[in-house]
């Protein structure tokens, strides 16, 4: 299996990226400069965490109009696999290969921490090798994960099981309590309704290796080669 994994001005988890495919997984990557439109080479792109442009104007708003992100909707047609990872998920919204929106925190400040997530829709390329409402535990770094979306579209994303990940505790409840950035029923990662777009606000590559604490990235990681 092949991998891209993306770099705009401003990325910066795309090293990291990059040496856990490589290194723990031992499959094939390559780094793909955002003005490459050609990418079919690839099986599956990752775009990663960073601050795309400077995160001006919006996060991942700049990002979403260079040629590789042009690229990447055709790339999804096919059927081909993409994984946005924090603001990696915030380019994806804008470009609007997945819905919603991802909004400054509810309480205005940058958090990072180690953060439970639960599995809510394991029948994806990315959540194969989990169990359904299995706890994951996965670190987050953002300002900007709050996510939203209208009514109307979260119905039809509920109804398509669209909702991938939310943010709860390490017992699984999902409450206000538990949810680090105000985000919308605690949603911490989506697909789109062809299930092969997945955006999520946590950093699997920096949960992959057991010196970090905890390897429980390598359920993502390990899902998309199952796939």
């Amino acid at each position: 299996m092949k991998f891209g994994v993306a770099v705009y001005p401003g990325s910066n988890c795309d090293y990291d990226t990059y040496r856990i495919i490589r290194d723990i997984l031992n499959e094939e990557v390559d780094f793909i400069d955002y003005r490459r439109t050609d990418i079919d080479e690839f099986d599956c792109i990752i775009l990663p965490g960073g601050f795309s442009f400077g995160d001006y104007l919006r996060p991942g708003t700049l990002a979403s109009h260079t040629p590789l992100t042009y690229a990447l909707k055709g790339f999804a047609e096919k059927g081909k696999l993409i994984i946005g990872i924090c603001n990696g998920f915030q380019i994806l919204t804008e470009a609007h290969l997945l819905p919603g929106a991802l909004m400054p925190n509810a309480h205005g400040k940058f958090v990072c921490k180690h953060q439970y997530l639960k599995v809510e829709n394991n029948n994806t390329p990315f959540t194969n090798q989990c169990e359904n409402g299995q706890i994951l535990k996965i670190p987050i770094a953002h300002h900007d994960g709050n996510y939203f979306v209208d009514e109307d579209t979260l119905k039809e994303m509920e109804d398509n099981d669209q909702i991938i990940l939310r943010y709860c505790d390490k017992n699984g409840n999902v409450t206000e309590e538990t949810n680090p950035n105000g985000s919308l029923k605690n949603i911490a990662g989506v697909c789109n309704r062809e299930k092969n777009v997945f955006g999520l606000m946590p950093h699997p590559e920096r949960a992959s290796e057991s010196i970090l604490g905890t390897e429980d990235g390598l359920y993502i990681l390990k899902s998309i080669l199952s796939a």
